[in-house]
């Protein structure tokens, strides 16, 4: 049909074309009447006419599916003719409304004016021809694009960085925008070639290629005093709303022979260092956290979040010296203490 992509083949199915034919000249080819064939085209069956077998009349396939399937977008088009709301077709195909609504937008067919049509056909090739993988990407489409990450990179800015300044310095130019994971992407997944390798090394990690996690179920117990876990933390923390609650670690030196405790407020992003001169085992550790929060008021020593570092095995004299209870991550969790996470990294990125 007219600038439709549907496959048409002899004795079943709808029709062809990857000719762009007009509805006159695609219903002369196939000999049925030129309503049928707008009918066919526009996904409307009358079922006292004479319409397209096959397809239509197979039983549905049951399994679930990531994708719309060809009879659901039919199915959409009859609904939207029937006036009915998105809400209401989402619940009859079991979809999310969000999806029914991002269908009609993304696959609809544009006439003159503002008026559109949503032709399930048309929809359907169009959805078939964005889904081939692998897709060209941005940055290797993009030589200006390329250039402007591979600059900032230089000047240590971390790909989320540039992924949020790119919006800022081309709001009207969507071929210029990119997530902070496909920056990622040009630099670590071998043989894509975007960005230069060495730009890797410049990223506040250091490291060429992407670190392999271990599972957390394979650790084992650290400390023979029980830990309280972050799912026990007051639900205050959270909101960053009340000021008192903090997040710490230790930033380690070359070959593991120095360190430096950091203590970052939630709610104020307050830094305080923790100093380690000799060494950072359980005991130093301790000794230097207490010296550290014992100035502190006692409204902003209202808990502390640690990670399940060795270091951290007298947590329990800790918290009863300094009357801070002390929380701790779930295992292979940084993002649990996110604001200390980013501290590190900006420390480690301007002081090696």
């Amino acid at each position: 049909m007219a600038g439709t992509r549907s496959s048409v083949r002899s004795g079943s199915n709808t029709c062809c074309s990857w000719a762009r034919l007009s509805n006159r000249e695609a219903c002369k080819i196939i000999g049925i009447n030129e309503r049928t064939g707008r009918e066919w085209r526009n996904g409307r069956f009358d079922p006292k006419r004479f319409r397209a077998p096959a397809r239509s009349e197979q039983a549905p396939d049951s399994s679930p599916s990531r994708y719309l399937r060809e009879a659901e977008r039919i199915h959409i088009a009859d609904r939207l003719r029937e006036k009915a709301t998105v809400r209401a077709i989402a619940s009859e195909l079991g979809r999310s409304p969000s999806t029914i609504s991002r269908e009609i937008r993304r696959n609809r067919t544009l006439s003159t004016g503002k008026k559109w049509f949503y032709r399930p056909y048309a929809a359907q090739a169009r959805a078939e021809g964005r889904r081939p993988r692998p897709k060209p990407s941005k940055i290797g489409q993009s030589p200006e694009l390329r250039e402007y990450i591979q600059e900032r990179l230089g000047r240590r800015w971390s790909p989320e960085q540039i992924a949020h300044q790119l919006r800022r310095d081309f709001p009207d130019r969507p071929e210029m925008h990119v997530v902070h994971e496909t920056i990622y992407q040009a630099l670590y997944v071998q043989g894509r070639g975007e960005l230069r390798r060495e730009l890797a090394r410049v990223l506040r990690t250091g490291r060429i290629a992407r670190k392999p996690h271990r599972l957390a179920t394979s650790r084992q117990p650290r400390y023979i005093h029980p830990m309280i876990m972050i799912s026990d933390r007051p639900a205050e923390v959270a909101d960053r709303a009340v000021p008192g609650h903090w997040e710490g670690d230790l930033i380690i030196g070359r070959e593991g022979r120095s360190a430096i405790g950091t203590l970052v407020e939630r709610s104020t992003r307050y830094l305080m260092l923790v100093h380690l001169p000799d060494d950072h085992g359980a005991i130093s550790v301790r000794d230097a956290l207490v010296e550290t929060v014992k100035g502190l008021p006692p409204q902003l020593k209202r808990s502390l979040t640690w990670d399940q570092g060795a270091e951290m095995g007298r947590h329990h004299e800790f918290a009863m010296a300094s009357d801070m209870p002390v929380y701790f991550c779930n295992p292979a969790s940084p993002w649990q203490r996110g604001s200390n996470e980013n501290t590190n990294g900006l420390l480690r990125q301007y002081g090696p």
